[in-house]
């Protein structure tokens, strides 16, 4: 695991504080934080060790904070620590403390920044989910993004990660598909059925007409030929084609999802089939788990305000009570005809993820999700008895615009914006950093101008120009001092001390918080601090850069001064390093150069 700067000067505020006020509960204790200060001037660490002892204490926390700081400034490393505000002790570390975290990150590689904080927990981290009824589109970009990325960094920071899609291939969304691709294959084979006609026949009416399917219908005649239809390209009756022909469109539309989500650098460990769930009796075995808790009954609900959702009936069903955990309303999971809501074949499915080991439940949603969220946590609360938890990320929706205007690139899709389209435009690599750029609760414009202008206002392009500056002078430093003399070994033998400028510090003083950023960032579920953090960490870079332009005592390559030269190389080895650690959490490819 890498060495966490903050981690380790925590442990000597920890060790002061139980000197200061003994008998602190282990449970104060944890709430003891050690966090980069806001301003330089402050220092480089500040902690409220002060104020959460103080109420047990019961003493001032200003008293407590004024102890504090006498006792740290003694450990070493520490240059000052004062008390600061109602009770705050700030921390100014050492130049050489600071320089070390550069010859930490060349020793780890991109493996800076790995955590054990999850300490092996099995996590299920579900995502995208799409019913197989259509391309993947930038509604399921931001859900596919946020997944995936919080997937790697919890799996940075020592969790055990399975990344995870459903297949929501029961249901009368994949029976409709199994209609429109049916269509498909009578005109395929050359049937005058015209959709107004077929629309009329359709249980539900004809409800996918994008041109996608139109390749799939092809399939199936080229495989089938006339098989699957009466005589003349009649249809025939769905005994003779149904079955064959769902599990074959569901195939087909698998198969691009998942070369979509290749695309756009997601690839999923497990899929898992929600008709196989059914098949197998999971959801039969976590209604009869509720039941045997004394968790069902039979009644009728009240008619909810609004809009009457689809698993609302005004005759007695199979309810569950899941107000005892917290939600609202008690939920039904069978309907009076006997057959399972969708959220009783969900609950099945969590049981599932249960029984193959998961420990921690992760589900990425959509915001139109949000009203589902509370049962569903109150169905997996009751199935564990609260031992599993289960989390949900909601991702707002993402409007496509150019030149501020909405934005409908695709044609064979129909009314939405497929992701391959997006990704046709602006690149994989735009497409996920600006993805996280904003909290996924939180609405955003993605601006296909801004995403590919090469400007600091650009984030995507600002980092990689970051890493693109610092290979560039790696490459001169090569030129300049040899290849053997720039080797991640090499730079770990050389002397730091030349590193001392502002500018200098202040970029290792960024550096040095990565570890922190991981854990901090994968304990919150919040994936987007990542691309915050490489936003600035390209701009303290690119500080130091622009300072050097001006003053060239700061540049990083001096002819006539090889020390300097080579403790700068190091820092910009190690900044580089970094930037790629993070970029590798992002799912981002670092660029060599600009173009």
């Amino acid at each position: 695991m890498s060495d966490c700067l903050f981690q380790r000067y925590r442990t000597h505020v920890l060790d002061a504080l139980r000197r200061i006020v003994p008998d602190m509960g282990e449970e104060l204790l944890a709430r003891v934080e050690l966090t980069p200060t806001r301003e330089a001037a402050h220092g480089d660490m500040a902690t409220n060790a002060a104020l959460i002892a103080a109420k047990p204490a019961r003493r001032k926390p200003a008293e407590i904070a004024a102890e504090l700081a006498t006792a740290l400034e003694s450990v070493e490393g520490v240059a000052k620590a004062a008390a600061a505000g109602p009770g705050f002790v700030n921390l100014t570390l050492k130049p050489a403390v600071l320089q070390s975290v550069a010859r930490s990150v060349l020793a780890a590689g991109e493996a800076y920044g790995d955590s054990g904080v999850g300490a092996g927990v099995k996590v299920n981290v579900e995502y995208v989910s799409c019913n197989p009824t259509g391309p993947i589109h930038v509604g399921h970009c931001r859900g596919a993004v946020v997944g995936d990325v919080l997937a790697n960094l919890m799996d940075k920071a020592g969790f055990d990660v399975t990344k995870e899609f459903y297949i929501n291939d029961a249901g009368a969304q994949v029976a409709a598909l199994a209609w429109a691709t049916y269509w498909r294959y009578l005109q395929a084979i050359g049937s005058t059925i015209d959709a107004e006609a077929f629309d009329a026949l359709t249980p539900g009416g004809l409800q996918y007409r994008g041109e996608y399917l139109i390749p799939i219908g092809q399939a199936l005649a080229e495989t089938h030929g006339t098989a699957l239809a009466d005589e003349g390209g009649r249809p025939a009756k769905p005994e003779k084609w149904f079955a064959l022909v769902k599990d074959f469109a569901v195939a087909r539309m698998m198969d691009g999802i998942r070369e979509d989500l290749k695309l756009l650098g997601v690839e999923h460990g497990v899929f898992t089939s929600e008709a196989k769930v059914l098949a197998d009796g999971v959801t039969d075995r976590a209604i009869k788990a509720l039941e045997d808790k004394g968790l069902l009954y039979v009644g009728v609900l009240e008619p909810p305000k609004g809009k009457l959702p689809d698993d609302w009936e005004a005759r007695p069903q199979t309810l569950f009570r899941s107000t005892a955990f917290g939600d609202d309303v008690d939920r039904p999971l069978r309907k009076s005809d006997g057959s399972n809501t969708y959220f009783a074949n969900d609950i099945g499915y969590h049981l599932d993820k249960v029984e193959r080991g998961a420990q921690v439940l992760i589900d990425v949603l959509g915001a139109d999700h949000g009203g589902y969220v509370s049962r569903m946590k109150a169905a997996v609360k009751a199935l564990t008895d609260a031992k599993v938890p289960l989390e949900v990320l909601l991702c707002q929706i993402v409007h496509i615009v150019r030149d501020g205007q909405p934005v409908r690139m695709s044609k064979r899709a129909g009314t939405f914006v497929t992701l391959r389209d997006l990704l046709d435009e602006v690149g994989r690599d735009a497409v996920r950093f600006t993805m996280l750029t904003r909290k996924s609760d939180a609405q955003m414009e993605f601006d296909l101008d801004a995403v590919v202008a090469q400007t600091r206002d650009n984030p995507v392009f600002y980092v990689q120009y970051a890493h693109a500056r610092c290979r560039s002078v790696l490459r001169a430093a090569e030129e300049m001092l040899g290849k053997k003399a720039i080797t991640s070994e090499a730079l770990l033998s050389v002397s730091l001390d030349g590193l001392e400028a502002d500018a200098e510090l202040a970029l290792l003083r960024r550096v040095a918080s990565w570890p922190r950023t991981v854990e901090g960032a994968a304990l919150a579920r919040e994936p987007h601090r990542i691309a915050f953090w490489l936003g600035d960490l390209a701009a303290d870079f690119h500080t130091l850069w622009n300072r050097g332009r001006d003053e060239t005592s700061l540049r990083f390559l001096q002819e006539n001064d090889r020390a300097a030269t080579l403790a700068r190389v190091a820092l910009v080895a190690a900044t580089a390093t970094a930037i790629r650690s993070g970029l590798a959490v992002m799912g981002v490819e670092p660029v060599e150069e600009m173009r």
